[in-house]
């Protein structure tokens, strides 16, 4: 953390000056000027935060001018929403009120600041349902004036450009959620260059490692990039030159996050990754010519210089993304022998790329025309949010589908174009029709041949909805539906069909509790939902209401030693007294039904880094089953319910679920004492010969000493691709086995995958 030690002349001088460049980049912008009020809503928020301070030092003020200069600079807005930035806290840490901010600054800035206070503990709470609920207040407030979310953005931004001054699992934290719902949000408005940094920076801090090795990388490499990329441009610019063209060209470098998942999902390392960049050109549209036709000529200009690929052509111009992207994107073969990425642009489709939606309103030419293009993404966020009781994670994840989908377009049999997330099957089509199509969806026809509900879509596909009044919808479905619409409105109408069944599920429990006094607890029920396999209470209701399962299956069924099970013995302790409770809740905690006192564990301090330590004598961890990390890799922990620190891998879904869920619960971890063997999966590809697979377990087995719990190798003609479960002990021990692999003759590729 940077030391901030100026005097209170220097820093008042300090305020006042980035106050100023806020106002000149105002200045400087297309807006109206209302100067005056943004200097009133800073003197306001300036005396209203007077004294207060950030974890930095700094004074508290400097926090809202930043978030205010990036929502005008770096996002577009005007004064209305310059102003709330700056007084965006003022209601959550001072005495204010929202009808203070109204009586000063009118209805309008009041309303913006009251959306931005309820929002502003972060989206996520301690508890699932407060979670849920807290990213409802956002996404409504959202669909009533899209500038609360848009300065939302910008304050993400500033917190996560100053994330260094906070305690490591904060980090964690801010840096899951952000990765997990702001940088989508911001992909989906359009923010391509907030979401880009805010990726950038969240992988910054929670692969530190990795994050400083591929920046290294990228600056090794940069004199031999600059080299390529000249030799590639400099025929570009010869012929736009000729064609009288006002234009800007440049090298858009991939971001440090996109090149690390291109590494992680196709087990490349940095020197495989060809598209390190692409080259963007930017040109101000000559009169008499259409942005369009613009386009394609540059384009063809590029077509007789270099070959194109012929599956890498994107025209976004006329099939515009649902985000308002626009530019056609062409992949040319350079003289290098290396596909380089062109993406041509006119200024306004630059400015609506890196500024979304806010330069939309900027561009208007129609009310209706632009107003309807966002209106229809927030009405499907609105269907989402009819849902009336779905669990924290599920509604997360459901909105998720909507807000990060790489999407496809395809068409009706009119003609009419829809656009749906990539792996769209037939019935995402029917849903997002109508609901009815949706219900009573039978098959479908996709370019005139009869295909299945589930049959994927793509892109350019003609599909015609078949249906039955017979029909009725499925559990099932569920299982290939893709689009956050169809699965909301499916959900809600299995809902309505399995109501009756719950209900008589829940009367069949609750009677069962009353005739037998039982005691009923979360630590219970969690036994209980464990035991019969089942998610939650409304799952086993609806079991025992449809005639799934019935409570005499588990509580009749005696064991060898006739004993009865679990649930039997539990339910079966009734209320008789204090001391009958007690051994309730002692056998529902004790492993395997013990009936022992487990040792209280101590309480974990999540401002501290939590070490690691696994050994004969002490194992202060437990390793996440749906990752399953070994000492070395890049780990958080999770402190479960029974107060275990549970280890996950920072790259598993799961942990970014439970970063963006459950921030307080997150603790930051090292390595320290781990003794033992650790599964790690290795994939190894090659060429076939007579004997490889004999060297290969060879040198695994004998020369390095390591035992192999599984094989399996496939060959096809001259490749072979081979799957090793190894046991190590670190993730040294897998690097040296990959390397030592790679020197045997006709191997490619060694590398673990998880």
């Amino acid at each position: 953390m940077q030391e901030y030690n100026l005097t209170p002349e220097e820093e008042d001088r300090y305020v006042e000056s980035q106050f100023r460049d806020l106002l000149d980049g105002y200045i400087a912008s297309n807006h109206r000027k209302k100067i005056e009020i943004i200097e009133k809503a800073f003197r306001f928020a300036k005396e209203a935060h007077k004294g207060v301070r950030r974890r930095s030092g700094e004074p508290y003020i400097l926090h809202p001018i930043a978030v205010a200069k990036i929502a005008s600079q770096e996002i577009g807005l005007g004064s209305t929403s310059i102003c709330a930035a700056l007084l965006h806290d003022v209601v959550e840490d001072t005495e204010y009120t929202v009808e203070d901010i109204e009586q000063h600054f009118g209805r309008k800035i009041a309303r913006i600041v009251e959306g931005l206070t309820k929002i502003s503990g972060g989206i996520f709470g301690d508890k699932a349902s407060a979670q849920a609920e807290n990213f409802r207040k956002l996404l409504l407030t959202m669909s009533e004036d899209i500038r609360v979310v848009l300065i939302k953005m910008a304050d993400r931004l500033h917190n996560m450009r100053t994330l260094g001054s906070m305690a490591p699992n904060k980090q964690y934290k801010i840096a899951g959620e952000t990765l997990y719902i702001y940088a989508p949000l911001a992909h989906r408005l359009g923010l391509f260059a907030i979401k880009t940094e805010l990726e950038d920076l969240s992988f910054k801090y929670e692969h530190p490692g990795e994050y400083e090795r591929i920046s290294g990388l990228i600056r090794q490499s940069e004199a031999g990039r600059e080299m390529v990329y000249n030799d590639f441009a400099t025929p570009i610019l010869k012929r736009l030159d000729a064609m009288g063209l006002n234009y800007e060209a440049k090298a858009r470098l991939k971001s440090v996050y996109s090149i690390w998942r291109k590494m992680d999902t196709k087990h490349i390392p940095f020197e495989e990754v060809y598209d390190l960049y692409a080259m963007r050109i930017i040109f101000d549209t000559p009169e008499g010519v259409s942005e369009k036709e613009m386009c394609y000529k540059i384009y063809v200009a590029l077509t007789d210089l270099y070959r194109p690929h012929p599956e890498r052509t994107r025209d976004w111009i006329a099939n515009p993304k649902a985000n308002g992207y626009q530019a056609l994107h062409v992949t040319l073969m350079g003289p290098d022998g290396n596909w380089i990425e062109v993406q041509i642009r006119s200024r306004r489709m630059d400015e609506i790329a890196e500024k979304g939606f806010a330069a939309h309103w900027k561009y208007k030419i129609g009310e209706h025309e632009e107003e309807s293009e966002l209106n229809v993404w927030l009405k499907t966020i609105k269907d989402i949010l009819d849902d009336p009781t779905p669990s924290a994670i599920d509604f997360l994840d459901t909105l998720k589908l909507n807000l990060f989908a790489t999407e496809i377009v395809v068409f009706t049999p009119k003609g009419e174009l829809l656009t749906l997330p990539a792996g769209a099957t037939v019935l995402d089509v029917a849903f997002s029709l109508h609901s009815e199509l949706g219900m009573h969806c039978i098959a479908g026809k996709v370019n005139h041949k009869l295909v299945p509900l589930s049959h994927k879509l793509n892109s350019g596909d003609q599909v015609e909805v078949l249906t039955s009044q017979s029909q009725q919808p499925k559990e099932e479905w569920m299982n290939f539906l893709v689009s956050a619409k169809a699965k909301t409105r499916l959900r809600k109408e299995l809902r309505k069909v399995q109501q009756p069944f719950i209900e008589k599920g829940k009367k069949i429990f609750d009677d069962f509790l009353m005739q037998n006094d039982i005691i009923l607890n979360n630590s219970v029920m969690t036994k209980i939902l464990g035991t019969y396999h089942v998610q939650s209470r409304e799952e086993l209701f609806l079991k025992l209401g449809n005639g799934e399962v019935s409570i005499d299956d588990y509580l009749n069924v005696n064991t060898s030693r006739g004993a009865r099970s679990l649930v039997s013995r539990l339910f079966r302790l009734g209320f008789g007294g204090d001391k009958k409770a007690e051994r309730a809740r002692r056998l529902l905690t004790a492993p395997d039904g013990a009936e022992k006192e487990a040792a209280p564990k101590p309480k974990i301090n999540t401002k501290e880094t939590y070490v690691l330590k696994f050994n004969d004598k002490e194992r202060n961890f437990i390793f996440a089953d749906c990752c399953r990390p070994i000492p070395g890799d890049d780990v958080m922990g999770f402190i479960n319910d029974d107060g275990t620190v549970e280890v996950h891998a920072l790259t598993c879904p799961r942990a970014q679920v439970l970063k963006a869920s459950y921030g307080p619960r997150i603790v930051a971890t090292r390595w320290d004492e781990v003794a033992g063997y650790f599964l790690a999966n290795i994939r190894i590809e090659g060429i076939d010969r007579h004997g490889i697979l004999q060297e290969l377990t060879g040198m695994i087995s004998t020369a390095l000493n390591i035992d192999i719990r599984r094989l399996n190798i496939e060959a096809e003609k001259e490749v072979f691709n081979c799957d090793l479960g190894v046991l190590v002990s670190n993730t040294r021990a897998v690097d040296e086995l990959c390397k030592k692999v790679l020197k045997i003759p006709g191997v490619r590729r060694a590398d673990r995958v998880r």
